[in-house]
C-alpha cells in the first residue's frame, strides 16, 4: 500500500480510503468487521463514516471493530455531520448547537475519544459559514477533533473558508470530498484548482459511479443484486453517453488485464489533487478487487484515450450536477 499527506497538512492515508456507508444496510455486522480487519491487514489505514450511514449503526460497527480488534491507534477515523439525525429543528445543519451535539454524538458510537477528520456533509445554505468554522475550530483545540474537512462544498466557500481561517486563526480545512469519477469529471473546471489553491486534499466518492464502471450494466441492464438495482439510479447518471463512454472503456482495461473497476479506480489515482478515493466494497471479494488498483500504473496514452472518451471537465453522468450544483441553484432560485 501507498500513503500520501492529505492536502497541505501532516496527516499521511492509504491511497485508497475505506468507505463505511454499506456497514450496517447493504453490509451486515459480521461481514462488515471483516471488510474492515481485511482492510487493515492489506495497508489501508483510513476509514470514512457519517452519523447518518444507516442512522448511527455504520459507526458503532466501525468503533466496535476497533476496539475488538485493538487498532483504534492505527487508524484515520473520518466521519460527517450535517444530515438529520432526529425529528428536532437543531437535529441537523452546521449550527454550533448541532455540531457540538453530533460530535458527541458520534465520539459515543465510535467508541472513541476523538476524530481524527471532521467533514461537513454538504451545504448548509442556512447557518453562517463563520458559526460551522468557529464552532470546529474550538473542538479541535479540545482535543475532540483533529483535522476538518468538507464534502461537496461550493468553490466560493472553500475559498471563503480559506480567508476567514487566515482572518482569524481558525482550524483551516483539510480535504473536500465531492463526487470523482471517469464518467463525471466535473470538478476539473474549477474545484481542482480551488483546492489545489488553499492546501486541500480531495477525497472522491462515488469512484465507480453507483457501478456503471464496474462493468455490470452493459446495454442498460442493471443487476438484481447491485446497489443500483436496490436504490435506484437515475437517467442522468446511466445516461446513453455513459454506457457508450463504458464500451470504449473496456477495452483499456482489457488491455492492461485488469478489470474495468481495478481502471477506473487507477485513473483516479493518476489525478492531480487527489489523496485518495473512497471505496465502499459490500463483500471481501469487492474490497480485494478494489485493492488491485493500487498496483495499475496507467501511462500517458492509457490517460490520452481516457480524455478523447470523456474530455477533461466534462461530465457524462449527473452526479455533480445532482449534488452540488442543484443545491446551489435552490438557494439562489428557490427551485427544487
Amino acid at each position: 500500500m501507498e500513503y500520501t499527506q492529505i492536502g497541505r497538512s501532516g496527516l499521511r492515508v492509504s491511497r485508497q480510503i475505506l468507505g463505511a456507508m454499506n456497514f450496517g444496510a447493504a453490509t451486515d455486522r459480521e461481514t462488515s468487521g471483516q471488510i474492515i480487519n481485511e482492510a487493515l491487514d492489506a495497508g489501508i489505514n483510513a476509514i470514512d463514516t457519517a452519523d447518518c450511514y444507516s442512522h448511527g449503526l455504520s459507526e458503532e460497527i466501525v468503533g466496535e471493530t476497533l476496539a475488538q480488534n485493538g487498532r483504534r491507534d492505527d487508524v484515520v477515523i473520518a466521519t460527517k455531520f450535517t444530515t438529520h439525525m432526529g425529528q428536532g429543528p437543531n437535529d441537523w445543519g452546521q449550527s454550533r448547537y448541532h455540531i457540538v451535539q453530533a460530535c458527541e454524538a458520534s465520539l459515543r458510537r465510535l467508541k472513541t475519544d476523538r476524530i481524527d477528520l471532521y467533514q461537513a456533509h454538504w451545504m448548509d445554505m442556512v447557518t453562517p459559514l463563520e458559526e460551522m468554522l468557529r464552532a470546529l475550530d474550538d473542538l479541535v483545540r479540545q482535543g475532540k477533533v483533529r483535522y476538518i474537512g468538507v464534502s461537496k462544498f461550493a468553490c466560493a466557500l472553500i475559498a471563503e473558508a480559506a480567508l476567514l481561517a487566515r482572518q482569524y486563526g481558525w482550524t483551516p480545512l483539510t480535504s473536500e470530498q465531492p463526487p470523482y469519477n471517469i464518467l463525471d469529471r466535473s470538478i476539473e473546471r474549477e474545484l481542482v484548482w480551488t483546492c489545489k489553491r488553499y492546501g486541500l486534499g480531495i477525497i472522491p466518492w462515488g469512484p465507480l459511479a453507483s457501478g456503471i464502471l464496474s462493468g455490470r450494466y452493459r446495454r442498460g441492464n442493471i443487476p438484481k443484486d447491485s446497489r443500483s438495482a436496490q436504490h435506484g439510479i437515475g437517467p442522468t447518471r446511466m445516461s446513453k453517453g455513459a454506457l457508450k463512454a463504458v464500451e470504449a472503456l473496456l477495452p483499456l482495461a482489457e488491455g492492461k488485464g485488469v478489470t474495468l473497476a481495478e481502471f477506473s479506480l487507477a485513473w483516479l489515482l493518476h489525478q492531480p489533487g487527489v489523496t485518495a478515493p473512497l471505496i465502499g466494497p459490500r463483500t471481501p471479494e469487492h474490497l480485494h478487487s478494489c485493492l488491485k488498483a493500487v498496483d495499475v500504473k496507467l501511462s500517458e496514452a492509457d490517460l490520452k484515450a481516457v480524455d478523447e472518451i470523456n474530455p477533461p471537465g466534462h461530465s457524462l453522468s449527473a452526479y455533480h450536477s445532482e449534488n452540488v450544483d442543484a443545491r446551489l441553484r435552490k438557494d439562489i432560485f428557490g427551485n427544487p
